[in-house]
């Protein structure tokens, strides 16, 4: 059997985080999302945080009509950001747990501990032809859980893995890594399509993109920042041919 060819998608939120940070026009998100799309992006995606931190409002009316690639919109499974979801029915939409103090998302969504109401919501987003995708960790509860509930996809997140090996701890990372196959080929046995991201750079893409079990990889801060030395394109394009070539 044939291992399918793995996606993707570009985060472009922290492009949207430099533009805010002086309060002007640019860099423009929705620009840097073209850029992406020329250099092999299968996807953009773009996180609408409630307190609108980088990208805005407006960036998602741009994008969904600029974009000739699937937007995947990640947000809080709040009631203002599934009207907001539903209004523009995207592609995609990852729900990712949310809090306001953090830097950036903390953790997996606690499917598991609020199943019966993200249920209904993941429902009325399905319903609208969206595909939904849960933001969780390895934990065999959560993965279950999106069974349940019936989201198609998952998303694992990558970053305690990604942590380790920039501190140097490879026996600790060999563990997480372990685990997060694990939970991949969990969720695929279930019916799950599996998605990975969170932390991924040049150093740590290829383990995951080796992995049979997943279909997309999504990335976005790494190569914003390696951008500055490269280029986006060049960056995107290089992470694309290690994604090629680990998939083999």
């Amino acid at each position: 059997m044939t291992t399918p060819p793995i996606r993707l998608g570009v985060n472009i939120d922290h492009v949207a985080t430099l533009r805010n940070a002086r309060g002007s026009a640019y860099p423009d998100p929705v620009r840097a999302a073209l850029v992406a799309t020329e250099a092999g992006a299968d996807g953009i995606t773009a996180h609408l945080r409630e307190d609108r931190r980088h990208i805005i409002d407006s960036d998602i009316d741009r994008l969904m009509d600029s974009l000739t690639i699937p937007l995947n919109f990640e947000m809080a499974a709040t009631t203002e950001m599934q009207a907001i979801a539903l209004r523009h029915r995207p592609h995609a939409v990852c729900l990712v747990p949310e809090k306001r103090e953090e830097r950036t998302t903390e953790g997996g969504l606690d499917v598991a501990g609020d199943d019966n109401r993200l249920a209904e919501f993941i429902a009325a987003l399905t319903e609208a032809g969206s595909r939904v995708s849960l933001f969780i960790g390895h934990d065999p509860r959560q993965i279950e859980a999106a069974v349940r509930v019936r989201a198609p996809v998952i998303e694992l997140h990558t970053g305690a893995y990604c942590d380790l090996v920039a501190e140097g701890k490879p026996e600790e990372a060999a563990l997480e890594l372990a685990a997060l196959m694990q939970g991949a080929r969990l969720a695929h046995s279930a019916g799950l399509e599996v998605h990975a991201g969170h932390g991924l750079s040049f150093a740590t893409v290829s383990p995951f993109a080796a992995m049979a079990e997943i279909r997309e990889l999504n990335i976005g801060h790494f190569l914003v920042s390696e951008s500055v030395f490269m280029g986006l394109g060049p960056a995107i394009a290089e992470m694309r041919r290690l994604m090629d070539s680990a998939r083999g």
